[in-house]
């Protein structure tokens, strides 16, 4: 069976993912993302109403016009989870595949949102929910499987898709981090993936997510982060000012750390911006293991007038976790940080950054600037209490351990981000141009 993979997003960049894999007659799409740094550089875009043509000319979607070259039909479309650099195009380019989405429960509810927003396509495709663990036919041959592997990351309910065909297995490795005591979920399942690696023909592909393929050891778990985000907080029990944090809206174990422990420490606290409300509301709705007694205020007008109520009842009652962690130039903490809400800092009130900066230089400007801003109100920044959502080279060495995969696709960074992971794999017997695939967007690797 001829087996081909399209490298079209998110293999010159962190962001913007799509990838296709091409089993005989039958196509999988991997991913559909945006990459939102695109977007930020401009002032009050609002992509709903924007033309996809328009967006791939500004490097914000994948540029998919490579699929022409497959032969075959798009037989479905699996986001590995709900992160916006996964999701964020399908209102723009799903409707051209006459293919439904597959992803698990909570990836599926976030796409249905992107949907019912999107302003300049319709979209009818079917959205089918998959669990981990649970394999479905491609196809009308019965040669090819997709199957759902859980694993761990800063979002809940991601999952690394594999399609399993007669040649052998395609892992398709994003995103990931190997943690064995998650807050909310099932740990990795590493028994599944060295079984995929021992079964019939092994693992032909292994497509891997490099974000920090630099970066030497090990990932922690997100307990690790949890405790340290507990130990900073508890820190601050006796403290009379204002207290403010951010992190990743879709990291719903982070909020839910967020929340309990501004509840030990005698604080109410509020959810506030847009995305807040949109992927915690969510998962209250889905029944997740998370607070269902929080206040979520999404709109600007509501969430002055909430501000407005923690300044008149006293800010040291209450701990806002809003939007921000990445200087965003419209989120809530950018905003703080100027003065343009009730909310007022004073001097040696605490900012608690639950997140790191993403690798990308629009982000990291913006970023320094907010905490710049902060500072000179007064206010004492907490920065990067956090751990990452990727592997470090230690796991790295452990899924090429567990797979074996005849060839390697790195994906998830740009060419000197690849770099770290092209010198772990030769260390392991690989050789870049034989069975290590450094590529581009845009490119066709042909395997079989």
């Amino acid at each position: 069976m001829d087996i081909e993979i399209a490298t079209i997003g998110g293999y010159e960049e962190v962001g913007r993912q799509m990838t296709a894999v091409r089993a005989g007659d039958d196509i999988v799409i991997f991913d559909m993302g945006l990459n939102l740094s695109k977007v930020l550089i401009h002032d009050n875009i609002q992509t709903e109403g924007m033309h996809s043509l328009d967006l791939i000319d500004m490097g914000a979607i994948p540029d998919d016009r490579v699929m022409s070259d497959l032969e075959g039909d798009v037989k479905a479309i699996v986001p590995t989870h709900g992160h916006l650099d996964h999701i964020g195009a399908i209102s723009k380019l799903g409707h051209r595949y006459d293919a439904p989405v597959v992803a698990t429960p909570f990836t599926c509810e976030l796409v249905e949102e992107e949907v019912d927003d999107e302003q300049k396509f319709g979209f009818d495709n079917e959205i089918i929910r998959m669990e981990a663990g649970e394999t479905m036919s491609i196809g009308d041959s019965g040669q090819v499987e997709l199957e759902f592997v859980n694993v761990t990351h800063s979002i809940i309910q991601a999952i690394n898709p594999v399609l399993h065909t007669p040649e052998g297995a395609v892992v398709y490795g994003l995103d990931k981090r190997m943690d064995h005591t998650p807050v909310i979920g099932d740990p990795i399942d590493m028994k599944r993936f060295r079984e995929i690696g021992r079964e019939g023909n092994g693992v032909l592909c292994y497509i891997e997510d490099c974000t920090n393929a630099n970066k030497k050891g090990r990932t922690p778990s997100e307990n690790v982060a949890r405790e340290h985000l507990r130990d900073t907080l508890y820190s601050m029990e006796d403290y009379d000012g204002g207290i403010v944090a951010t992190t990743f809206a879709s990291h719903i174990a982070r909020v839910k750390s967020l929340i309990e422990f501004a509840r030990d420490i005698g604080r109410e606290p509020i959810l506030l911006g847009r995305s807040m409300e949109k992927y915690s509301g969510t998962a209250k709705r889905m029944g997740v293991d998370f607070p269902s007694d929080v206040d979520m205020v999404g709109y600007r007008r509501s969430i002055d007038q909430t501000l407005e109520r923690i300044m008149n009842d006293g800010k040291e009652n209450f701990l806002p976790v809003v939007t921000g962690h990445q200087g965003e130039p419209r989120a809530l903490l950018t905003r703080m940080a100027r003065g343009e809400t009730p909310y007022q800092l004073d001097n040696g009130d605490k900012v608690i950054f639950s997140a790191r900066v993403i690798p990308e230089p629009t982000n990291e400007g913006q970023r320094y600037q907010s905490e710049k801003l902060l500072g000179m109100q007064g206010a004492r920044v907490y920065s990067d209490i956090h751990v990452s959502g990727h592997l470090c080279q230690e796991g790295h060495y452990e899924m090429l351990d567990a797979l074996q995969p005849q060839h390697i696709i790195p994906a998830h960074q740009d060419l000197s981000g690849f770099s770290g992971y092209v010198d772990l794999a030769s260390n392991q017997g690989y050789t870049l141009g034989r069975d290590i695939h450094v590529t581009t967007n845009g490119n066709i690797i042909e395997l079989v």
